[in-house]
């Protein structure tokens, strides 16, 4: 008897030690790292494995190779800003009131009176990196910022413990910027050696953060200027892309082609820089785009029209999950994604929801991402109380599976298309389908009354003849 005892306590404990050991280990797994891989303009086929036939992007194609792509994804927004601040906090544009890019474009004799909106991330909104913060994670944010003009808004005093380059400017030639090549004039960034390239600096920026931290969880803002105008590459890639363009290609910039193939070398530095330091397998990779493409140097064919236009050409745009054993492989979804989802799938991938910040308007995908379930979503929205050069008037704009149904302001019109079997939106089936025109019409209504969306107003100064755009004076 004492002999079974003896033995069903040895077990008991041994069990019970074991039990505890595997808790441990379990509670005291690494947690994963972040690399939030952002593209300025950056088009839905800027790529070679999206169908471009003269850029070359041999880390992207390896990136759909490695991890899960969307077909269906898009930017909040049809600029810059505002899809920007739709990512920090989760939201859309339009409950944020950063329905621009900052400082925007004002068309002061135009039919309708844009609305006073916001022109800076509110420091009061919970940011993606804050929250990474209160779980114990360095933050780090590499590139442009474009959220506020004055330094209180910059990513320092947004949840960043370290900022490199970002500021106020939206491009590398703004707000006295001298362009991609150094000397850069940048508040945030020294200057490198004389024709040292802004990217290959940023990427160096971000291997040396990844070997200095590397011990620790880091959630790293790698935003990209690239390839955001002013058109500006290293010579010799030029020369290579120009040797390479022929009739009758889609894309035939070759300066353009360079500043993507600069981008896809960067990310090839940072995805090479996670291998060499042994992190490649617990670190998540992010990689997305702002808005669509801008007309002047590239194509979205077979997508209509481009940056600052209501068209899919404006707002479809590339996106990118990686984490190798936890998503699978190779897989395109067609599943719809936005940018607002970035910050609840984040959160969920990294268990990182320490207190979830209120009205959060992004679907959490990573059920989707981890093969754990399906998301649901009833639609996606837009609004866009401005206008643009790029061809948007005011509108608002809805996707609810197959269809998509724009409101002109202006002239308060309505366009409904299919882009299941319409994706270029050619045919207007607005008045085919009455029923199915009225029933988004009211989803949209529903939905800008639950953001209390800003609304143009008729403008009393209208005068066709005055009717040119004009850059808006920066407010600090």
């Amino acid at each position: 008897m004492k002999n079974t005892i003896l033995l069903f306590a040895i077990v008991f404990t041994f069990l019970f030690n074991s039990c505890k050991s595997n808790s441990s280990s379990k509670d005291n797994r690494p947690k994963p790292n972040v690399v939030f891989f952002l593209v300025d303009d950056m088009g839905w086929t800027d790529a070679s494995v999206f169908g471009s036939d003269l850029y070359q992007t041999p880390n992207i194609d390896q990136l759909v190779s490695d991890g899960m792509s969307f077909t269906n994804a898009y930017a909040s927004c049809t600029v810059c800003s505002p899809t920007r601040a739709s990512i920090m906090t989760g939201k859309y544009p339009a409950r944020l009131y950063v329905t621009d890019w900052i400082e925007g474009h004002e068309k002061p004799y135009a039919k309708l009176k844009i609305p006073e909106w916001n022109q800076k991330l509110d420091l009061d909104e919970v940011t993606l990196a804050e929250m990474f913060q209160k779980n114990g994670y360095k933050t780090v944010h590499l590139g442009k910022w474009h959220l506020g003009e004055d330094a209180k808004y910059w990513p320092e005093n947004q949840g960043f413990d370290k900022n490199i380059a970002g500021f106020s400017a939206g491009s590398p030639k703004a707000d006295g910027g001298k362009g991609y090549f150094s000397p850069y004039n940048n508040p945030r960034l020294s200057d490198g050696e004389k024709g040292e390239y802004l990217t290959d600096r940023l990427a160096k920026e971000a291997v040396a953060y990844i070997q200095k931290h590397k011990k620790e969880p880091f959630f790293m803002n790698l935003w990209l200027y690239n390839v955001h105008m002013p058109l500006q590459a290293k010579k010799e890639v030029v020369q290579k892309y120009k040797a390479l363009v022929k009739k009758g290609m889609t894309h035939q910039n070759a300066t353009y082609a360079a500043m993507i193939e600069h981008m896809d070398t960067a990310l090839g530095t940072v995805v090479k820089a996670l291998k060499e330091n042994g992190l490649e397998e617990n670190t998540i990779l992010v990689f997305h785009s702002d808005n669509g493409g801008h007309l002047l140097p590239t194509k979205n064919t077979p997508l209509k029209s481009g940056k600052g236009d209501v068209y899919e050409g404006g707002v479809r745009v590339p996106l990118i999950f990686k984490w190798p054993n936890k998503i699978k492989a190779g897989v395109v979804t067609e599943t719809v994604a936005i940018s607002a989802d970035v910050f609840p799938s984040l959160m969920g991938l990294t268990n990182s929801f320490v207190k979830s910040p209120r009205n959060i308007d992004g679907v959490d995908l990573s059920p989707l991402l981890l093969n754990k379930g399906v998301v649901k979503r009833d639609a996606v929205y837009w609004h866009y109380p401005h206008y643009h050069p790029g061809g948007a008037k005011p509108y608002s704009a809805i996707r609810k599976g197959d269809w998509k149904l724009i409101q002109v302001f202006e002239h308060d019109t309505l366009e409904l298309y299919n882009l299941k079997t319409d994706i270029g939106e050619t045919t207007n089936l607005a008045t085919k389908y009455p029923e199915k025109t009225e029933e988004l019409v009211k989803d949209l209504e529903t939905w800008r009354k639950s953001v209390n969306a800003q609304m143009p107003t008729v403008n009393k100064d209208y005068n066709p003849e005055k009717n040119f755009f004009k850059k808006k004076r920066k407010k600090h």
